[in-house]
């Protein structure tokens, strides 16, 4: 006996007008920052073109992502699409890491053989990069409470406006001081933050793939939550995962000796885990604990 509740929120399918405006914002920039990084001869502007043409694939992969997320349950794919946002994620956190390795590696060969900059191009296309990233942020700054997704959209432009602030300091440290080695030194700082955002986005997108219960689940409170329902004297082959960077799903197994409670109980404890724990797919199966016809999957190394 089962109930599948539904709760398909697909978050960012409202926002195709901000995710066309932030891609088409970044990707001219992208050929703008990389034109003047290589006539100044700047580490920095290529490490940041480097990262903002990184955001435009993000974008457009996380805007890939929501539109398949939309698309109706088939034969075939019976849970949808939704599962491509995690994939998305894997992918741009493994990009982004590639970035990262290229850009540390000229970096510090530009540190051992130091070259001159053209401080002013440098600090003018950095300023630039500021007010694109920060009206790209200002885009998904509405919603940015309520999805995830967009959320995590405006946090990734919102420091980006911070890393084209960085390389400003560092043209305005050149032109006070004369050390050009500010400029490579600020690649490996960009490249550090990289790191920083992305290693968090690698992990869960990871875990994700792996099937692993969300962060932001307690499976101790859940597990509690069906312990302490009246007639409920057993649980197992308690399982939850995501099934796409939005949506949870659980299945658990309730053994009630006194049998099937009713389908009201059953709609209720599923609203009480979406309401409650933000699990909108829920399959609960109830058993009476018969020893003659034992579960298969009631051993918890079972799967």
């Amino acid at each position: 006996m089962g109930n599948g509740h539904h709760d398909h929120d697909h978050g960012l399918g409202g926002h195709d007008r901000a995710f066309a405006v932030g891609i088409a914002l970044n990707l001219g920039f992208v050929a703008i920052e990389s034109v003047y990084g290589v006539l100044s001869h700047s580490m920095a502007l290529l490490a940041d073109a480097g990262h903002n043409l990184s955001d435009v694939l993000a974008l457009a992969l996380a805007w890939g992502a929501s539109v398949l997320g939309r698309r109706e349950p088939s034969q075939r794919f019976t849970y949808g699409l939704g599962s491509s946002s995690i994939l998305a994620a894997l992918i741009n956190a493994m990009l982004l890491m590639l970035v990262v390795g290229g850009i540390a590696v000229e970096a510090v060969q530009r540190l051992l053989n130091p070259v001159p900059v053209a401080t002013m191009t440098v600090i003018w296309v950095a300023l630039c990069g500021i007010v694109v990233n920060t009206t790209t942020a200002a885009l998904f700054l509405r919603d940015r409470e309520h999805d995830l997704n967009v959320r995590g959209a405006f946090l990734h432009m919102a420091a980006d406006a911070a890393v084209s602030l960085g390389v400003v300091l560092a043209g305005v440290g050149i032109l006070y001081t004369g050390w050009t080695w500010l400029d490579p030194l600020m690649s490996l700082v960009i490249a550090a933050v990289i790191v920083a955002s992305t290693w968090g986005l690698l992990r869960d997108s990871v875990n994700l793939a792996l099937h692993a219960v969300p962060p932001r689940i307690d499976t101790g409170l859940i597990r509690g939550y069906f312990s302490e329902l009246d007639g409920v004297v057993e649980i197992h082959d308690l399982h939850i995962w995501g099934m796409s960077t939005t949506e949870t799903a659980l299945t658990v197994h309730l053994v009630m000796p006194e049998g099937h409670p009713s389908d009201r109980f059953i709609a209720e404890v599923a609203d009480e885990l979406r309401g409650r724990f933000g699990i909108g797919h829920a399959t609960i199966q109830v058993e009476t604990g018969d020893e003659l016809h034992p579960c298969a999957l009631a051993p918890d190394h079972v799967v």
